[in-house]
């Protein structure tokens, strides 16, 4: 068949294969080309996509948010924010270290030996001008004194009742129900023998206080003489740790001071730490139950849980991983 055909058609079907090639080359080359775009414009409008989401903008909210929290928790200022005072930082005074207290655990009690050694440093250092209005002799029993002491103690005390069938006010050994004396009738009173100033109740001063026991102890065994330029008022007591750094109360606890039941020696450290822990009992008298309470119900509901996922899993196991075939009716006529 070959040899049939002219060499002049070869000729011209030859140059016209030449001038074929490259436009097919370069249609090649332009659909390579048109594919390499695509592909990167698919992953561009897919990561613009994710960037621009809903998911993406809350988990940056939130991971921003979250470290200014953090950030502010550490150091008490926001990040490059300066802070606008209207008197020196100095005189909010100096902040307390973080000492290594044995309740601050998720597990640990308060210590009660502690509690009662603060609780005679309390009543025989710190009752003569401080008030303890929201704890009653009762709560004593079973925390640092058993009911025949708490009861002896309240006894010392006498409380005024009343009225009798006489229509007159009498006064009565105190019960265990009856709260602890306070020093002073009333807050003139209290101010008249503290050349003006008001000692404060230390029923919740641990919480009323930033630092709470840090604060309290630092301020306990904070006193020092006054730094050079430093000019205190007469009357006054110079301890950093106090907003502005002068106070009324002086230093009140020296090295064996008090003598202790149980022979712990009482140096001063000792004294501020035993009296610090009685008052961060009196603050919150049921910090053991909450913690034994929250043990319970974290073991109660970690065993329902466990209990839950495998109840789910027995039960909807074999529901959501069955296979459902449809085997059509097959056609016994034949047709």
């Amino acid at each position: 068949m070959l040899s049939r055909f002219p060499s002049g058609a070869l000729k011209q079907a030859a140059s016209a294969a030449k001038k074929s090639s490259p436009s097919l080359v370069s249609s090649s080359r332009s659909a390579s080309v048109r594919f390499a775009s695509s592909s990167a414009s698919s992953s561009s409008n897919a990561f613009e996509s994710f960037m621009s989401s809903r998911l993406t903008l809350a988990s940056a909210t939130l991971f921003t948010a979250g470290t200014v929290a953090w950030y502010t928790h550490l150091y008490g200022t926001l990040p490059f924010i300066g802070e606008v005072h209207a008197s020196h930082l100095s005189d909010e005074g100096l902040h307390p270290a973080a000492y290594p207290w044995p309740h601050n655990g998720f597990f640990d009690s308060f210590d009660h030996a502690s509690i009662r050694r603060g609780y005679q440093v309390y009543r025989e250092v710190c009752a003569a001008c401080h008030s303890l209005d929201r704890i009653a002799w009762r709560n004593l029993v079973g925390v640092s004194h058993t009911a025949d002491e708490a009861r002896a103690m309240a006894e010392e005390v006498e409380y005024q009742d009343g009225p009798n069938d006489d229509g007159e006010m009498f006064q009565r050994p105190g019960k265990l129900a009856d709260y602890m004396p306070a020093p002073y009738p009333n807050e003139e009173a209290a101010r008249a023998g503290n050349a003006g100033a008001l000692p404060p109740d230390l029923s919740l001063i641990v919480k009323a206080r930033h630092g709470g026991s840090d604060y309290i102890f630092s301020l306990l065994t904070g006193y020092v003489d006054p730094p050079a330029g430093v000019e205190v008022r007469e009357g006054m007591n110079y301890n950093p740790y106090f907003p502005g750094g002068a106070l009324s109360m002086a230093r009140v606890l020296f090295d064996g001071l008090v003598e202790y039941d149980d022979g712990t020696p009482a140096t001063t450290s000792q004294m501020a730490k035993d009296v610090v822990t009685f008052l961060n009992w009196a603050s919150e008298p049921e910090h053991d139950e909450r913690k034994k309470t929250g043990i319970k119900a974290v073991i109660l509901f970690s065993t329902l849980f466990v209990l839950s996922v495998y109840t789910k899993r027995y039960k909807w196991g074999p529901i959501k991983n069955r296979k459902i075939q449809y085997n059509p009716p097959t056609d016994k006529t034949g047709h």
